[in-house]
């Protein structure tokens, strides 16, 4: 059974779904399952450092930064994307990157139940973040 806003990937080919609505199947992909995508609760410094997401509320929403140190954008390194999901699931943005941008997003709502941020690096995987006041 999947959840609502699970990630899955295909090891075969590289697609990447995201699950908007549950269902009871198994999501399959060049015939093989696809494999969830699980956040990377890492305890190191250094990699949590340049992956889980900053987030700053400024005066009309929020601006997410990729890291507290900035997080490398080539091709070999990168950042897929970021996204801001209000923590009622109302309201998602998700902003696609490509290796020229800099990994941040700004978002202008008013978000009621305030959110949090998750963000997919190519080679470390899935960093999530819920905002403090």
């Amino acid at each position: 059974m999947t959840e609502i806003l699970e990630l899955y990937k295909c090891n075969i080919c590289g697609n990447l779904v995201e699950v908007i609505q549950n269902g009871q199947g198994e999501l399959i992909c060049c015939g093989k399952p696809m494999e969830q995508i699980k956040t990377n609760n890492s305890d190191m410094e250094e990699l949590n450092d340049k992956h889980v997401p900053v987030i700053e509320k400024v005066v009309d929403g929020y601006t997410i930064r990729i890291g507290s140190t900035k997080h490398p954008m080539t091709e070999e390194h990168h950042i897929n994307f970021i996204q801001a999901i209000s923590k009622d699931n109302k309201y998602i943005k998700t902003k696609f990157l490509s290796v020229e941008e800099e990994p941040e997003l700004s978002i202008k709502c008013k978000c009621e139940a305030s959110l949090w941020a998750r963000a997919l690096c190519n080679i470390h995987g899935l960093f999530k973040k819920e905002f403090e006041e």
